[in-house]
């Protein structure tokens, strides 16, 4: 399964194009199957369908987690570390691992949970969250983990969509030095869920909080009450396995669904290629579980393979900046996988902490969420890296449920800014508007996907022609990513943004529809647009243009927009809070009422002599306006 060389890399990629099915049977192989599949793979993207190991049974977590027992039941399988670094940290072998994450499911199980039923997780980054998730999997419950700063509003949203029947959440969380009040926000969230009947309620901050009898009870509570024992179901391969929302260019979160077999394989397969993974190392993924790099990288791919994972509880900048490399000095962290923001953040607090710390354990670095700038890979290649550790800058999606083109660590040649080439069984493709293809290297283009891998998605629960019209119908045959691509003269691959309307904030996916939408919501907004714009931290910042019903003067104007700010944090979180908002009369509209995105966008960049044609606007002199008072906020 492992690629050691490039040739090794170039024949592996060459089998997986010329027969991917005999491909992906050889890797699926080395798993624990109940009964083999009849038919490696049958798919159009016409429709979509796809399916990956038809008739093949089997249960995601005998194989994170069971078939590990025998040889490395004493090895540690999760380490935490906890928020405050004078707390305890814990450390579960594969054998507390697996008696954990029974007895959980039989918790789940005594709460009415059967096999096809949904569960809702809203918890801290604590080990209770990967137990709880694998404890889903190991009943045949299909879990939706949704991350831990979303808001009441979006919870009830991603509850009502998947009809969940239980939620699994924790009384509070700490988060550097805030705490955050979990149960009050799921409290909040089901005024409005009729379809939840229990809550299991972890005990982390000791926060009051309210337990409804009947439908709330605690975690520690019905732990006492059950066994270890908790045989798994036998599942499909093309059972679901997780819903995971993500936003989308239109307002409403889509649920994207992985089944078990595909995305087991594939997870494994990509965790152990592309950072070298070797036994014994320790893998620390700085992602939170409740986004796609966590389901992926920190839970099923490293224990599907065996690996040691780090959880981290915490943020990178607390109680001081150094606290990402406390963590790889005090576990001799091997592999260390983050994101590009978390890079630039502690970029600007200089390399005292950096310094001050053993960083000579790391093997391979990580970036994941958006395409990583030349600055700031230098930063980590020098200071992090010390210019002897591969990084390895990896592009893919939730929807494609793992790594689709990265450098393999150790293997492929590196270049800055690029992820490079396409992973086995990855058969990418750039075409023009009008979805031709564009061949040769020097070139860019829209990038699509010409061919399934395992993990690719199934479907948006509940709604199957959402899926088709999303990522299938762009282009005739091809999954289209929503990604713009370069391609340059070696072939290798720079993913250059989204094309589509959907922001990449800090590596969080983020639809201008659902921004707009909760600004809308705010009392005295007649309409609003939202584009992104570069921001030296988060990648793309939040600009939003607002039509108010009475132009705020200016110490109304700085009331209002906090007020603003307030409504969006309520309805979503306060990870899609607009970072700069400017009111208007007016917005640019075609004469149909088509707002031209391209305009705002280019105002939010400051690039206003570039604006393009502005005749076919209903109100042209709209643009000077705002031109004018975007340099007012510039000046602010």
């Amino acid at each position: 399964m492992q690629i050691r060389t490039f040739d090794q890399y170039q024949a592996a990629y060459q089998h997986s194009i010329e027969d991917p099915e005999g491909f992906w049977a050889e890797i699926a192989q080395e798993f624990v199957w109940r009964k083999p599949w009849k038919k490696t793979l049958q798919w159009n993207f016409d429709e979509p369908s796809v399916q990956w190991f038809i008739g093949g049974k089997l249960n995601i977590t005998e194989n994170c987690l069971d078939r590990h027992l025998a040889e490395r039941g004493d090895q540690p399988a999760i380490i935490w570390e906890p928020n405050d670094p004078h707390e305890a940290g814990v450390t579960l072998t594969y054998r507390m691992l697996h008696d954990q994450v029974c007895r959980m499911a039989n918790v789940l199980k005594r709460n009415g949970v059967t096999k096809g039923d949904r569960v809702c997780i809203y918890m801290p980054m604590v080990p209770e969250l990967a137990i709880a998730v694998l404890a889903c999997a190991r009943i045949g419950a299909v879990h939706s983990v949704v991350f831990g700063g979303f808001s009441a509003q979006s919870i009830a949203d991603r509850i009502n969509d998947a009809q969940c029947k239980v939620v699994v959440t924790a009384d509070g969380a700490y988060r550097g030095n805030k705490e955050i009040a979990l149960k009050e926000t799921v409290d909040d969230a089901l005024i409005a869920c009729p379809s939840v009947q229990k809550v299991i309620v972890l005990t982390r901050t000791r926060t009051p909080v309210s337990m409804i009898k009947g439908r709330d009870v605690w975690m520690e509570q019905e732990l006492k009450l059950v066994t270890a024992d908790c045989p798994a179901e036998e599942m499909d391969a093309e059972d679901m396995l997780f819903i995971l929302y993500t936003s989308g260019s239109t307002g409403k979160p889509k649920g994207v669904v992985h089944t078990c077999g595909g995305y087991m394989v594939y997870t494994a397969y990509t965790f152990q290629n592309v950072f070298q993974y070797e036994p014994g190392q320790i893998h620390f993924c700085t992602a939170d579980i409740g986004w796609i790099t966590g389901h992926s990288y920190i839970v099923y791919g490293p224990l599907a393979c065996g690996a040691t994972t780090l959880l981290f509880e915490g943020v990178p900048t607390w109680p001081d900046c150094g606290r990402f490399w406390d963590i790889v000095d005090k576990y001799k962290i091997d592999i260390l996988y983050t994101a590009p923001t978390a890079i630039r953040s502690l970029m600007g607090f200089g390399l005292e902490k950096v310094e001050n710390h053993d960083l000579s354990s790391l093997k391979v670095l990580g970036s994941v969420g958006e395409p990583i700038n030349e600055e700031a890979w230098h930063w980590y290649d020098d200071h992090i890296g010390k210019n002897r550790c591969p990084i390895v800058d990896t592009w893919w999606q939730t929807e494609t449920g793992g790594i689709m083109i990265s450098p393999i660590a150790g293997v492929t040649k590196t270049k800055p800014t690029y992820a490079t080439l396409p992973l086995p069984g990855v058969q990418p493709v750039l075409v023009d508007e009008n979805g031709k293809e564009i061949a040769g290297n020097g070139v860019s283009g829209n990038l699509c996907i010409k061919f399934p891998w395992p993990s690719i998605i199934r479907t948006t629960y509940g709604d199957h022609e959402r899926c088709r019209q999303t990522y299938f119908s762009t282009y005739k045959g091809l999954y289209f990513t929503g990604d713009g691509c370069l391609r340059d003269e070696d072939g290798y691959y720079r993913i250059t943004g989204r094309v589509d309307d959907v922001l990449n904030v800090s590596g969080h996916r983020i639809g201008t529809a659902e921004v707009e939408n909760a600004i809308n919501m705010h009392t005295g907004v007649v309409e609003s647009a939202v584009v992104g714009y570069p921001h030296d931290i988060k990648g793309q910042g939040i600009y939003a243009y607002v039509i108010a019903e009475q132009m705020p003067e200016d110490h109304d104007a700085e009331l209002t927009k906090r007020d603003i700010l307030a409504t969006v944090s309520r309805v979503i979180g306060p990870i899609a809070k607009p970072d700069k908002i400017q009111f208007v009369s007016g917005l640019p509209k075609t004469r149909s009422g088509k707002i031209m995105r391209r305009i705002l966008r280019k105002i939010a960049e400051g690039d206003t002599a570039n604006l393009g044609d502005t005749t076919t606007l209903l109100d042209p002199g709209v643009v000077d306006e705002i031109k004018a008072g975007a340099l007012v906020e510039a000046k602010a």
